[in-house]
């Protein structure tokens, strides 16, 4: 019965790869408005080098889609708002547009959603009774294609579509927009599509005249006292994001819809500003907005009203974009400069997420805080025995031998594989035991690999399970997979030795 259960088990890993099954997971937002744009090959390795498995494209653009080809990230393809008149007003005009930019590039490219404008109600309301001729038309062009089992089609929304949102129990949806919001709802509802929505604390500080504190915004620790309360319901919150998103909840709620899931768009924090009219556009905001958003959404937190239930979250965005209009900070909302240097290092221990924005090899690789002592036992032994981790300093008597557990050891050979693997797209997973950090773990007269970048193995090997944090969203990863596939049946194969252990 034992040999049943886990050949059963193995199977069910490995269709949960093929059909690319997710939880909470984290995405990247690509603009393009920079006075030199990287090469797509270069915006897909650094997107490689930072484990980022997800991004949203504000277009379709064949150059970019060639170059995400057999990367296994999963792609948000783009119907700029500009081409939505064609293609709202033509059947046949959106069956062309799914052939060019989807199904000619799927399944080599994960293309998991089609964007159908941007914030097109309230950016360009002249166009909403186009939005939903065009959605329809192309999940008809996705069917016909034999797509839509993979790809969902849904747009995204500006969080301003919903009024009265605190206390977010009260909220609802503009009502001037009903005509288009309520069939539009019910379609996401029957095609088992998000309603996307950017969340922006930013903004709502900035133009709350000092009613929502900074920490609020920020996601950092408040006091009982201050967290606010919705007196319908009695929930909690301790933070803007989660209240946006319950209110977007409590507002389909309102006109009858109480399936569809939330996934957020964009959202981040501008990490430079006019010092006299955006103060609090800094690099310490800005670091400590995404952290914590990170953190929080790939904790699978939840919000108050849907503990529990995760929120797939795009940040905006990857790149500065240098050549956007508006006000200063509206240029500098990217985790990188258009050259790929970072414009501030994410704090990220413990958060469980591979995303570390430092290209300068100052990260590492360490155990995660509360894994299951067995599991990284047994990564440990892989690492220092098929990985071919030159673990012979953990020896007694040798500099890193104390503290003598399996944590220090196992932090010591994740990190010592993660960069002779060249710090490689899931080199610091191990099954789900070890995770990415900007903090030195040495100690003493024992030093990790990340300040020289010393590589301390007897050769390669890969590590079993290399996969990253995610697992897909919505489409396979491409028919065939077979590096899924491996990666899930190692993963329950190191299982399996757990089990009889």
């Amino acid at each position: 019965m034992r040999k049943l259960f886990f050949v059963s088990f193995v199977f069910l890993l490995a269709a949960a790869a093929v059909h690319g099954e997710d939880g909470a997971y984290i995405g990247v937002n690509i603009g393009t408005a920079m006075s030199s744009v990287p090469a797509p090959t270069q915006i897909t390795t650094l997107l490689r080098s930072q484990n980022i498995r997800h991004v949203r494209l504000y277009d379709a653009d064949p150059a970019m889609l060639a170059a995400l080809s057999n990367t296994g990230i999963h792609v948000i393809v783009s119907v700029p708002n500009e081409q939505l008149l064609a293609i709202g007003n033509s059947n046949a005009t959106a069956a062309n547009w799914v052939s060019r930019n989807v199904a000619a590039h799927f399944p080599s490219v994960n293309i998991t959603a089609i964007a159908v404008g941007s914030e097109v109600l309230s950016a360009q309301p002249n166009a909403a009774s186009l939005l939903m001729p065009a959605m329809r038309y192309l999940q008809n062009a996705l069917v016909a294609a034999a797509l839509d089992r993979y790809i969902k089609i849904s747009t995204p929304h500006s969080s301003s579509i919903i009024l009265d949102s605190f206390p977010p129990s009260q909220a609802f949806f503009n009502r001037s927009l009903d005509s288009v919001l309520v069939p539009m709802l019910k379609f996401l509802q029957s095609t088992g599509s998000p309603l996307m929505l950017n969340v922006y604390p930013y903004y709502d500080y900035m133009r709350s005249n000092g009613v929502i504190p900074l920490d609020y915004a920020l996601f950092r620790p408040l006091p009982p006292n201050k967290e606010a309360v919705d007196a319908n319901t009695l929930l909690h919150y301790t933070n803007v994001f989660d209240a946006v998103v319950d209110a977007a909840y409590f507002a389909m709620a309102y006109v009858n819809v109480t399936n569809v899931p939330v996934m957020v768009t964009e959202t981040g924090w501008p990490h430079k500003g006019d010092p006299s009219s955006e103060p609090d556009a800094t690099s310490d905001n800005a670091n400590t907005y995404n952290s914590n958003l990170i953190r929080h959404v790939m904790n699978s937190t939840g919000t108050p009203k849907h503990p529990g239930v995760d929120v797939p979250t795009y940040i905006y965005e990857l790149y500065d974009e240098d050549t956007r209009p508006g006000s200063t900070s509206e240029k500098y909302w990217g985790l990188f400069d258009m050259n790929g240097v970072p414009a501030y290092t994410l704090h990220l221990t413990g958060s469980g997420v591979l995303l570390a924005n430092d290209t300068t090899n100052q990260t590492y690789c360490v155990a995660r805080e509360g894994a299951d002592p067995k599991m990284l036992q047994a990564a440990l032994d892989w690492a220092c025995g098929p990985g071919k981790v030159d673990c012979s300093v953990l020896m007694q008597g040798q500099p890193c031998y104390d503290p003598d557990t399996v944590e220090a050891h196992a932090t010591y050979a994740f990190n010592a594989y993660y960069h002779g693997m060249g710090m490689g797209s899931g080199t610091c997973y191990f099954s789900g035991v070890a995770v990415v950090t900007t903090t030195d773990p040495s100690h003493g007269s024992c030093v990790y690999s990340g300040k020289n970048g010393t590589s301390l193995m007897n050769g390669t090997s890969l590590a079993p399970s290399m996969n990253s944090t995610d697992g897909g969203s919505g489409a396979p990863r491409a028919f065939g997979d077979v590096s899924s596939l491996a990666r899930i049946v190692s993963t329950a194969l190191l299982l399996s030795v757990l089990l009889l252990l």
